[in-house]
């Protein structure tokens, strides 16, 4: 699709929701499961926005638990579990949602929904629901709210512009990702404008973890495995961390999530993955690139989706298995 073609229809979707948004009372929000900055910052952000009307805002985890690392955004209060979530509800808007099945307990009602909006900028979105602020050139989902509320004619505020940011800052990996153009710091400083302190959002993201982090981090890398031959001779980095690594150091999954940053670093290897597992024994990959290989094309054939350079699947069996199944698609995008 040609770009003058993208914003012309990316345009009168914002209308479209602008205007259903306006004659609703009630509006339902839900992001993808195990959010992220981007998925459960944006949707918070909408929610602060659309204070005067009655908004459910969740996400279908069972058990409800917001990552700790994201407890830091404002607005937790307006969250709701997935159980009071409307069986049908009329308007119904997702935030950073590549499929249906990513919405878990709350896929039931999307698929009932009168009006279904999709804000996203994955490219390998699906295409559900019917209506689609879907833009793969977006930084961020978090942009794509950002140009929806001024749309709305509503003022940004303080609340809304830290969940926005953490969205932002994280989906361009703190403005180091390619996708960072000059646009996308004008956002930020935007975002900034209102007054949050970048600073502490940087902190509460990256530069805090238990002490048990440290030692479950150094028995996770020393196994790490490199096959320079590897996506297709880009190299290939990968290890595990498993139930009994975590239970070990007393620590969630979500607060193993940042070792993927630390093994991404590798200097020979194009491609770092990491094979987390679950408390239900399956293997959550998370996958990153340098660019060379579209590591979200691989991840998209195995179920699951994301970005060129980031990217993640559920996998069932072991880790073996999963790297087994991953191996050749890597090799065949280069």
């Amino acid at each position: 699709m040609s770009h003058t073609r993208r914003v012309t229809e990316l345009a009168a979707a914002q209308a479209k929701v602008a205007s259903l948004l306006a004659g609703a009372d009630e509006v339902c929000l839900a992001c993808h499961v195990r959010p992220d900055a981007d998925a459960l910052g944006s949707m918070l952000a909408l929610a602060h926005a659309l204070r005067g009307k009655r908004v459910i805002a969740s996400f279908g985890d069972q058990p409800f638990e917001v990552p700790e690392i994201l407890r830091f955004l404002p607005g937790l209060g307006l969250l709701s579990p997935p159980r009071a979530y409307p069986d049908r509800p009329e308007l119904m808007i997702t935030f950073d949602v590549g499929s249906i099945d990513r919405l878990g307990l709350l896929a039931g009602p999307a698929a009932r929904a009168g009006e279904l909006v999709v804000i996203d900028h994955h490219a390998s979105n699906t295409g559900f629901g019917t209506i689609h602020l879907v833009d793969p050139a977006a930084a961020a989902t978090a942009i794509l709210v950002l140009d929806l509320i001024d749309v709305m004619g509503i003022e940004l505020t303080a609340e809304s512009a830290l969940g926005l940011y953490a969205g932002l800052v994280t989906d361009t990996g703190s403005f180091k990702f390619s996708a960072t153009t000059p646009a996308v710091h004008l956002v930020a400083a935007r975002l900034l404008g209102t007054g949050i302190d970048p600073a502490a959002v940087s902190q509460q993201l990256w530069d805090r973890a238990p002490f048990s982090y440290l030692g479950l981090l150094s028995g996770v890398l020393a196994r790490a495995i490199l096959e320079p031959a590897a996506a297709g001779g880009h190299g290939l980095v990968w290890t595990t961390v498993s139930c009994a690594d975590r239970a070990a150091h007393g620590l969630s999954l979500d607060a193993v999530e940042p070792v993927i940053d630390v093994v991404r670093r590798t200097d020979e290897a194009g491609v770092a993955v990491v094979l987390k597992q679950s408390d239900d024994g399956l293997w959550q990959v998370s996958a990153r690139s340098r660019g060379a290989v579209d590591v979200g094309r691989a991840c998209a054939a195995l179920g699951g989706g994301g970005h060129r350079n980031a990217a993640g699947f559920t996998a069932r069996g072991g880790p073996d298995e999963a790297l087994a199944q991953l191996r050749p698609l890597l090799d065949g995008d280069s």
